[in-house]
């Protein structure tokens, strides 16, 4: 990429993962769910205020594990957050379920608890909460919505490493929670995922499931005798690298400083463009901590995303949509309209963020962005 363009998103790595890399190389062990993965899962589970964390391919596959690991079954339904990127949805479709989306709040873009509880029918198992763009959806209330009907809760915190609500860490707020170590992550090794939960029996079954099925080389390999492992349910390969959970280890000794730094970003975003007329600026909750994986602003109606879109690119501002209102995508064949989350999709905008932005690049993004708005409003 030229020194020129102010990028979307960028990773923050450097010579401790490099290190981190070496150790693994010099240990002999590359393969998936190895000593390095073991030792990412116990720090990753403690960040999370969990008792368990399982390190996956990515958080599709964990996001799978999930709803098999849940009892999710062909024919039943899941209640999913409607505004989210539909890896969401189609975790749910390759079980054999069917999801139905539920639209989102109009101010942080989570779903709304009341469109959960009136999505639900006698086929509804469950729900999956979104954590948009990393802010943790309303968990306390979508709780209640799936004790009063008996269903599990899953929280997709793909974005959201780092966050909390009312000082809890996300990955703690539900059932089961999936996060994405995806290369626009706050913390990354690339790709990659992790799965977390409070219950032994879930995890203990992830666990099998994400190696075909058997125990892994690693725990056979510290049995004394010569385990022969005998398949008796489909798993899968969802196995994380041990070269990508050593870069996992270096990137979450970095998470507080990253997240300093995007904070920083967003607060500064946020001065600069409070005034705009036709910019509206992401809302943070007073009782979370948002951990910008993106920053997103809304453009009114009146502005012509696209044409914004290719005056921010042409002048070296990466640029992109927020997500995706799910409920319109062919493949669901979902009727029940979303309008908020439909909105969102039409309006929102993603702009540069990410912890190595500097202070006169932020001003850079802002001042063209600005520009190239009114442009796109009035027609010149």
């Amino acid at each position: 990429m030229s020194d020129d363009v102010i990028a979307l998103g960028q990773p923050t790595v450097g010579e401790a993962e490099l290190a981190a890399i070496a150790e693994v190389f010099a240990s002999g062990w590359l393969a998936g769910a190895g000593p390095t993965c073991r030792r990412f899962e116990e720090r990753f589970a403690a960040a999370t205020g969990t008792r368990h964390a399982l390190t996956t391919a990515n958080c599709g596959s964990a996001l799978h594990l999930a709803l098999l690991t849940l009892g999710v079954q062909p024919g039943d339904e899941v209640v999913v957050a409607d505004y989210t990127f539909p890896a969401t949805g189609h975790a749910v479709m390759w079980t054999g379920a069917k999801p139905v989306f539920a639209d989102v709040r109009p101010d942080i873009w989570t779903v709304d608890p009341a469109a959960v509880e009136a999505a639900i029918t006698p086929r509804t198992v469950g729900v999956v909460a979104v954590d948009a763009f990393g802010q943790p959806a309303d968990y306390d209330e979508l709780r209640a919505v799936a004790d009063r009907h008996g269903l599990f809760l899953v929280e997709d915190a793909a974005c959201a490493a780092g966050a909390t609500y009312k000082g809890r860490p996300a990955g703690s707020l539900a059932d089961v929670a999936t996060f994405s170590f995806h290369g626009r992550k706050g913390i990354t090794a690339g790709e990659g995922g992790a799965y977390v939960t409070d219950r032994d029996d879930l995890a203990a079954h992830a666990r099998k499931l994400h190696t075909y099925g058997v125990e892994g080389a690693l725990t056979r390999a510290e049995l004394s005798d010569l385990p022969i492992p005998a398949f008796t349910e489909l798993g899968y390969n969802y196995r994380l690298s041990d070269v990508a959970a050593a870069i996992m280890l270096a990137q979450l000794d970095r998470l507080p400083d990253l997240l300093a730094a995007k904070r920083r970003t967003a607060a500064r975003y946020g001065e600069l463009l409070k005034d705009h007329e036709l910019i509206a600026t992401p809302h943070e909750a007073p009782d979370r901590e948002h951990p910008w994986q993106s920053y997103v602003v809304t453009l009114d109606p009146s502005v012509d995303r696209g044409a914004v879109a290719l005056g921010l690119r042409r002048r070296g501002v990466q640029c992109t949509f927020g997500t995706y209102a799910s409920h319109a995508q062919p493949l669901y064949g979902q009727t029940t309209p979303c309008p908020v989350s439909a909105d969102l999709f039409a309006r929102h905008l993603a702009i540069p963020m990410h912890a190595n932005l500097t202070d006169a690049q932020v001003e850079t993004v802002v001042a063209t962005l600005v520009d190239v708005v009114v442009s796109a409003a009035t027609g010149r």
